[in-house]
């Protein structure tokens, strides 16, 4: 079979860019109203993409002025879109480190029930700083430790998911009988850090379970990808990062007996299309101009874990003592170490640094004809850099609908991207094998 290239739509509010929202070209609906939400899918969904992704945050902004990614939560905005769409897989990011794993399965399960298979878990272990406090914590719960709870939880959530097989259910109202018990297992699960007995009390839903989906970019995270993940989200802003990525996920995943194609790896692209070059850069300057320094810095200093970076002039070139060791970041670390090697390779002033991260924050951007954007995504694709790419509109809805009417119609033509979705799953949307039936995972600490 032809490999195919995949492509998700990741939803933010009126678009990436951290001016989008004030741009007359922005979908007008609040940011509350899922007529905003349910827009976007649709559009999506009319141009076969593979998925809505959406992110979230467990912490209310710092500034005013800024847009909070995922200001709906989640799994119920998932549930509504669930109703409203057919065929597009349907991705919710969920902390490993605030939530509690049978509560989540029981989430998932029902929401790939409600959506007949489309459901996929971000697996995230939250970096955002204070969000232990949100959570009675006194304080957060460092990058280590994070990655320890997650492996647990993880084992805790995919027992549990296996604990209940959907061929226990007879539904057989002759003989009297609803389930078969004996298919219906403990999941018994005891780690150090989390417990549960289970079974279950939702069956597995149509893909099995949900789709497995990650982010994490250091050592630590790529481990953890390489065992679990089918999907993974990354952010790079040279085609050399992401195939050095693409090549290392994807060698480690052969020591948990993993095929390459298990994996399929999106790295985040967040395109502005125009009928000319010059048109398209225009309007990362209509972007740019919408948006402040103050922002910018909230933004960044977030993401450093709360350094604060206000005594750095805005117009010299950056040095590394500028920066905190990314090593000692309790955030995203590769993240972090991403904006230091940038800053330094191409001798970046501070000011210069947030007007790059506002459109993306890291991840790749372009601006160009739909024909050079189309180029863009299939030299990524063929020279092993990605399997596909997470679709991050600079002004939603305006910049989206120029993606799928101009840049999606000419990848079809090259033969890369589906004409029409062949399965009615996430899972067969991605290619990916269904899920094998075992007992449940049991482990004791």
């Amino acid at each position: 079979m032809t490999r195919q290239l995949h492509l998700n739509l990741f939803l933010m509010p009126r678009g990436h860019h951290e001016g989008a929202w004030r741009h007359p070209d922005a979908a007008q609906p609040s940011l509350t109203d899922l007529e905003l939400y349910l827009g976007a899918a649709r559009i999506a969904e009319a141009a076969k993409f593979d998925a809505v992704f959406l992110a979230d945050t467990l912490v209310a902004p710092s500034n005013g002025g800024l847009v909070a990614s995922g200001s709906l939560e989640p799994i119920t905005l998932l549930s509504a879109l669930a109703a409203h769409t057919k065929r597009i897989g349907l991705i919710g990011t969920a902390s490993t480190t605030y939530s509690l794993p049978y509560t989540l399965a029981r989430q998932y399960a029902s929401l790939d029930h409600l959506s007949n298979g489309r459901a996929g878990w971000n697996i995230v272990t939250s970096w955002a700083p204070q969000a232990g406090l949100n959570y009675g914590l006194e304080q957060d719960v460092d990058h280590g430790d994070r990655y320890k709870l997650a492996e647990e939880f993880v084992e805790a959530v995919d027992a549990l998911w296996r604990s209940f097989p959907a061929n226990a259910v007879l539904d057989d109202r002759e003989s009297g009988r609803y389930l078969d018990p004996q298919l219906i297992h403990p999941a018994d699960y005891r780690g150090r850090h989390y417990k549960t007995v289970g079974p279950l009390n939702v069956p597995a839903g149509p893909q099995g379970r949900p789709v497995y989906v990650q982010a994490g970019q250091s050592d630590t995270g790529r481990a953890f990808a390489a065992r679990w993940a089918e999907a993974i989200f990354t952010a790079h802003l040279t085609k050399d990062s992401a195939r050095t990525f693409y090549s290392d996920v994807k060698g480690r995943a052969a020591a948990y007996g993993r095929r390459p194609e298990d994996i399929v790896i999106l790295p985040g692209i967040s395109a502005a299309v125009g009928s000319t070059k010059r048109e398209a850069e225009r309007v990362w300057e209509e972007l740019d101009a919408l948006t402040s320094t103050e922002v910018g810095l909230a933004r960044l200093q977030a993401r450093f874990g709360g350094h604060d970076f206000s005594h750095v002039p805005l117009d010299r070139p950056l040095t590394k003592g500028d920066f905190p060791d990314p090593s000692l970041v309790e955030a995203s670390r590769s993240r972090a170490q991403g904006y230091v090697d940038v800053s330094l390779r191409e001798g970046l002033t501070l000011r210069q640094l947030l007007q790059k991260l506002a459109g993306a924050r890291g991840h790749f951007t372009v601006a160009g004809t739909p024909e050079e954007i189309a180029d863009t995504i299939e030299d990524w694709f063929r020279s092993g850099a990605a399997d596909g790419f997470n679709v991050m509109p600079p002004i939603l809805y305006k910049q989206f609908e120029l993606f799928t009417a101009e840049v999606v119609p000419l990848l079809r033509k090259r033969g890369l991207f589906r004409e029409e979705y062949e399965g009615t799953t996430l899972r067969a949307h991605y290619g990916l094998s269904p899920v094998v039936e075992r007992l449940p995972l049991a482990r004791s600490a």
